[in-house]
This record gives structure tokens, sequence and C-alpha cells, in this order.
């Protein structure tokens, strides 16, 4: 890794850190180049603002769910569908879990927020891309027969991207002690199974 490769990374690892601690709104160029053990000079070399500094951290510091939902369409059709569900399950968790305390801060500053808003290309990122991807890797079972066409796959795709952003949630609420029966199921792999299981096959209503 060459210098500026270095700094670039001690940058991001920084505001990670601080992001995750104090919160984004709390969070200043200054301190992260102080905790980086660099210049704000430095610093600026390789963000514009610190809004650039975040939206490096969600995709270079932060689990890569982005990564995880852009291999599913080229899987549709190969193995199974629960398995590559539970594996986005289980990203989508540490995923929102890392960032949720960054992302709250945007919400309590409203120019900050729309500052943010307003550096994304809305078409192509955003929060959105989770349902969005999802959605189209599930239309693409039901168009090769392995998923019922009368669901909705936005729905679907919303259900479970929701209950992973719910699940994150608890887990910081509660977070380092959850009482008993609070986080249920308990492990993470029997959540992420348990919650595909019950999307795919769904609740069983019976009239």
């Amino acid at each position: 890794m060459t210098g500026g490769a270095l700094t670039r990374s001690r940058i991001l690892d920084a505001a990670a850190r601080l992001m995750a601690t104090v919160g984004l709104t709390r969070t200043t160029t200054k301190e992260i180049a102080r905790e980086a053990g660099c210049s704000e000079a430095a610093l600026y070399k390789h963000f514009r603002d610190k809004e650039e500094l975040f939206v490096g951290v969600l995709r270079e510091r932060a689990p890569r769910l982005t990564d995880a939902l852009a291999r599913l369409p080229g899987r549709a059709g190969e193995g199974e569908v629960a398995g590559h569900l539970e594996e986005v399950t289980r990203v989508a968790v540490l995923f929102y879990r890392q960032t949720f305390p960054m992302a709250a801060s945007l919400f309590a500053s409203p120019d900050l927020l729309a500052a943010h808003r307003g550096k994304l290309d809305l078409d192509i990122s955003g929060p959105q891309e989770a349902t969005q991807s999802l959605a189209a890797y599930l239309r693409a079972e039901q168009e090769k027969g392995r998923l019922s066409a009368a669901i909705d796959p936005n729905a679907a795709a919303t259900l479970l991207i929701g209950a992973c952003f719910h699940r994150a949630f608890l887990e910081l609420f509660f977070d380092p002690d959850p009482p008993e029966g609070v986080l249920l199921p308990v492990t993470e792999a029997e959540f992420a199974k348990e919650t595909v299981r019950a999307l795919l096959e769904g609740v069983g209503v019976r009239t």
C-alpha cells in the first residue's frame, strides 16, 4: 500500500471509529485528522468534505451489503434460494448494526441530511438500493419458476430488509445485555434461517 493509500485508509478507519462512538454530527474533520494522525490538509486531499467521508465509510468500512446484493442476480436459478437469502440476511444485520449509530446522526440534523441526500445520485445509490437489488433477484427467481409468481417481489424484499433493520436496532438498543426473550431467534444464524423460512413459506393462514 502506497503512502497516499495508507493515509486514506487511516482516515477512513478514524472516521468510522468516531462516527460510531460520538455520532456523525459531532465528528469534525479536525477530530478525524487528529485521530488518523494527519493534518486536515492531508484529509482534504482524499475527501472533499465530511459527507464524502461518510459515504466512504459506508462503502469501504461497513459490512459489504451492496456486494452481497450485487452477487444475487447472477445466482438466480443456481443453488438454494433460501441459502442465498440467509447470506444476505446475515450481512444486512451486521451492516445496519454497524451503520445505524452513524446514520441516526443524519436525522438529528436536517441540514446535514439534506446535504448528504444532495450528494447522492438517487437513481443509482441510496438506502433504497437494498430493497431494489433484492427485489430484482426475487423477480429473476420468479422468472425461472423457483418462486411463486403471485408474490410481489418488492413487498417480499421490504419484509426481509425491514426484519434485518429491526433486529439490528434491537441489538443496539439492548447492548450489551439484552433481557431474555428480547432477541428471538437468539443466534444470528438462527435469525437468518428462521426469518428466511418465514418469508418463503409464509405464515400459513388458514381460513
